[in-house]
């Protein structure tokens, strides 16, 4: 089944790697970017992509990106969040820091609020809507003295379940992906794991895709993907 994937933060790490499996398997994807010029000579760089000017922080870009979405395909019917930030705002942050926890708060949580509103019309149309949510497995638990980040994520996670139940009697269904460390900039700016023990986002991207394979009635709400032992 061909579907048009509305994606963010696809310029790189998982959502490009989400966004070039997609394109590889027929789907027509509308990609929210801060920089669409970004695209250009490489895989994405392509007629069935349309990358469209996009920063999650500001409300009003969201109808935008799903009007631009819906006049170039006529209808979005996936959903995914990749965009997302990170701070080491610690619990007893300094005098200042109130601005990082602020933007986490705005880019983590709102910004894929605000989205998926705007795209529900579209999503609840559909009757087979999808929704997948880069939310992280410190989604799920907190470790070592970093809070706002967390913080952010744990209200993802709700926000998520939120939106299972809203859309759940039309036929959309929600999917919480929660990876531990995966080999981005991101996650190597903070962890001290090797690279190639990380998960690698080609593959978390493969298992992303075939998500929007299943039927409404296996579709999973949650996914944990961890590539060390936690206790």
């Amino acid at each position: 089944m061909q579907r048009t994937v509305l994606i963010t933060g696809a310029s790189r790490g998982i959502g490009k790697a989400v966004a070039e499996q997609l394109l590889a398997k027929g789907h027509r994807l509308c990609l929210g970017l801060r920089n669409p010029a970004r695209l250009k000579r490489t895989l994405l760089d392509s007629e069935s992509v349309l990358p469209v000017a996009y920063d999650a922080g500001y409300p009003e870009q969201a109808l935008d990106l799903v009007d631009a979405a819906c006049r170039w395909a006529g209808e979005v019917d996936a959903l995914i969040h990749c965009a997302g930030i990170l701070h080491r705002t610690p619990l007893l942050f300094e005098e200042g820091q109130e601005a990082e926890l602020e933007e986490l708060w705005r880019i983590n949580v709102m910004g894929p609020w605000w989205l998926t509103r705007a795209a529900w019309p579209q999503l609840q149309s559909s009757g087979h809507g999808r929704i997948q949510v880069l939310v992280s497995m410190s989604g799920k638990r907190v470790k070592g003295r970093m809070a706002g980040y967390p913080v952010s994520k744990f209200a993802l996670m709700a926000l998520c379940q939120s939106m299972r139940n809203e859309g759940f009697d039309h036929g959309i269904r929600v999917t919480a992906i929660c990876p531990s460390w995966v080999n981005t900039a991101m996650a190597r700016s903070v962890s001290s794991l090797q690279a190639e023990s990380m998960t690698q986002p080609q593959d978390l991207a493969g298992l992303m895709a075939s998500l929007l394979e299943l039927p409404d009635a296996a579709v999973p709400f949650e996914i944990a993907v961890n590539c060390a032992l936690e206790t």
